[in-house]
C-alpha cells in the first residue's frame, strides 16, 4: 500500500521522461519478480480520470487484483523530480492524495507479507499502521516498512524538505522490516544523528532487520543476532549504465519482499534487492519495470 504518482522527471542531461510512479513501482517489480501463480493486491486511490488507465495497466499482468484499487474525488497525486549534474534531486508534489482508510486495507490483509511504502508520506496514518499491527499480529504476517517520505515536510511551492518525525518508535515498532536511505537515516530524529545509536534504538523496538540504502555503494543491513547488534554490508551491483535512479528504492522493497518470501533468509533477500534495484537504474522512470522478469528465472 502507498500512493500513487504521475511523475515528471527531469534529467540533468535536459531530456525529460514521464510515467506512472510512487506505489506503481512497487506493484509492477512484484507482479514481475512473483511467478503467475502468486498475487499482489494494491491498496491505494486513483483520481478518477485515470482510474481506467491505471487498472487497465495492472490487468495486463495477470497476478494483480484490483479490486482493492479505489477512485478518489481529487486528481491523482503529481511528482516533478528534478535532478542536477551531481545528481542532487529536488522534489515537487502536488494534489498529494488523503491517507488510505483502514477499511480499504482491511481486505486485503490475509496476506503472506505486506509491504507499506511511505511514498507520500501521508499515505497511511499512524493509527492505521498501530490497527494493521493489530489486525495480523496472531498470523505473525511479517510487515516491512519503505520510510520514504514520512520523514519529509511540503513547502509553499510544493517542494519536499526533510524533517523529524514525531513519534517515530511508535512508527518502527514491532515490523518485519525498515528501509531508509542515509539522508532519510539522519533526519529521522534530532536526538540520534549516529546510524550506529539509530541502529540499536530501531532493533530495541523488536522490529526484525534495518535496511540502509546507499545509491551505488549498495545498502547496509542491521540485525540482531544472539543480543548483538551484526552489520553485513552488501555491495552495489553495477549497471551496464544507469540511466535514472527514480524507483530504486522501491524496487528495492519489492524485490526484498518477494525473495524474503521464498528463502526466508534476510541476507540473501537483501543481495537480491541490490540486485533489482540496479537493475531498475538502466531505464528512464517506470518505463522499464517489465525488463524485471528477466530476474525471475535468478530465483532458484
Amino acid at each position: 500500500m502507498g500512493h500513487l504518482c504521475f511523475d515528471l522527471i527531469k534529467h540533468s542531461d535536459g531530456n525529460e521522461s514521464s510515467s506512472y510512479g510512487g506505489i506503481f513501482y512497487s506493484v509492477g517489480a512484484l507482479a514481475n519478480l512473483l511467478s503467475p501463480n502468486d498475487l499482489v493486491v494494491p491498496v491505494f486511490g486513483v483520481g478518477k480520470s485515470d482510474y481506467d488507465s491505471v487498472i487497465a495497466l495492472l490487468d495486463k499482468y495477470g497476478n494483480v487484483n484490483t479490486s482493492a484499487i479505489y477512485r478518489m474525488n481529487g486528481p491523482t497525486n503529481q511528482v516533478t523530480l528534478t535532478y542536477g549534474a551531481s545528481g542532487n534531486r529536488i522534489e515537487c508534489s502536488r494534489y498529494i492524495s488523503e491517507s488510505i482508510p483502514i477499511k480499504k486495507i482491511q481486505p486485503a490483509l490475509s496476506a503472506d507479507m505486506i509491504l507499506i511504502n511511505m511514498i507520500s508520506g501521508f499515505d497511511i496514518t499512524l493509527e492505521v499502521l498501530d490497527e494493521i499491527r493489530m489486525e495480523v499480529r496472531e498470523e505473525q504476517t511479517p510487515i516491512y516498512l519503505d520510510i520514504h517520505c514520512l520523514v519529509c515536510g511540503v513547502n509553499p511551492d510544493y517542494t519536499r524538505f526533510y524533517r523529524p518525525l514525531d513519534m517515530w518508535r511508535r512508527w518502527l515498532f514491532m515490523l518485519h522490516g525498515v528501509q531508509m536511505n542515509e539522508t532519510e537515516a539522519m533526519s529521522l530524529a534530532d536526538e540520534v544523528r549516529d546510524e550506529t545509536v539509530l541502529t540499536r534504538q530501531v532493533l530495541a523496538l523488536n522490529t526484525k532487520v534495518l535496511h540502509v540504502t546507499r545509491g551505488s555503494r549498495g545498502s547496509t543491513i542491521f540485525v540482531n543476532e544472539h543480543k548483538q547488534v551484526k552489520r553485513y554490508d552488501i555491495p552495489a551491483v553495477e549497471p551496464e549504465k544507469v540511466v535514472d535512479a527514480t524507483g530504486c528504492g522501491d524496487v528495492y522493497a519489492a524485490a526484498y519482499c518477494v525473495e524474503y518470501l521464498r528463502s526466508k533468509e534476510i541476507h540473501k533477500a537483501a543481495q537480491f534487492a541490490n540486485e533489482a534495484a540496479s537493475f531498475n537504474a538502466r531505464f528512464p522512470g517506470a518505463n522499464g519495470i517489465d525488463s524485471l522478469s528477466e530476474l525471475r528465472s535468478t530465483l532458484v
